[in-house]
């Protein structure tokens, strides 16, 4: 049976936690959107300056654990003289992480666009720049958010691996509890239920986007 005293008296400490894992997950998806639309965007320019760096770095990402990226920045890095601290190397690896997934994501919806689209936007006068900015990318973005939501909810998951940076957020908060209150189901449970309010606020977000979005196009 579940000890509700346990329960009661650390919740605050495990929502403390929780807050910190939501902070990290933003911030994580907000550097991982811009290195994922930089890196799709590199991927199909036609200079090899731009699209083979863009290529080694989805394929170096997706081809290596995160746990491993992690560590990496926070172990290695320092020995070149990058000392970045739990927090921004967390933050780092999850984006570089979730950046090149996103990069597929991005770089599939934008060329299911037919290139007619592109072709009339350069008969109006427009740059490629700007067809991508004006024309492209609005359309490709109804396409693409619901692959970007999954990889959000990853993300959000994702984090309890910075705890092994000494990042105390919840996970790190749990297992701290459990070595001072012996109670590792109640812990676990809690951390469980917080991981679990944090997935659905996010996928219930982005149906509201998604439907918002359609809606516009619509107009």
């Amino acid at each position: 049976m579940l000890d509700w005293n346990i329960i009661t008296h650390y919740f605050p400490f495990l929502l403390s936690g929780a807050l910190l894992t939501l902070k990290i997950s933003v911030l994580s998806l907000v550097l991982g959107l811009a290195f994922g639309l930089t890196a799709a965007l590199c991927k199909l320019a036609q200079n090899p300056l731009l699209r083979w760096p863009a290529i080694f770095y989805v394929w170096l990402i997706r081809s290596t654990p995160l746990l491993v990226q992690l560590f990496i920045i926070y172990f290695g890095f320092p020995q070149i003289g990058i000392d970045l601290g739990p927090f921004l190397s967390g933050v780092l690896g999850l984006a570089l992480n979730v950046g090149a997934y996103n990069a597929e994501t991005i770089r599939g919806g934008i060329i299911s666009i037919a290139k007619g689209q592109t072709e009339a936007a350069r008969s109006l006068g427009m740059s490629s720049a700007q067809a991508m900015r004006r024309i492209i990318l609005p359309q490709a973005l109804r396409i693409i958010i619901p692959p970007l939501g999954n990889n959000f909810v990853i993300l959000i998951k994702d984090t309890s691996l910075v705890s092994t940076i000494t990042v105390v957020e919840l996970t790190l908060t749990a297992q701290r509890l459990i070595a001072s209150t012996y109670k590792p189901f109640e812990m676990y449970v809690m951390a469980a239920v917080l991981y679990a309010v944090l997935t659905s606020a996010a996928s219930l977000l982005l149906v509201w986007v998604e439907r918002r979005t359609r809606k516009e196009a619509r107009a």
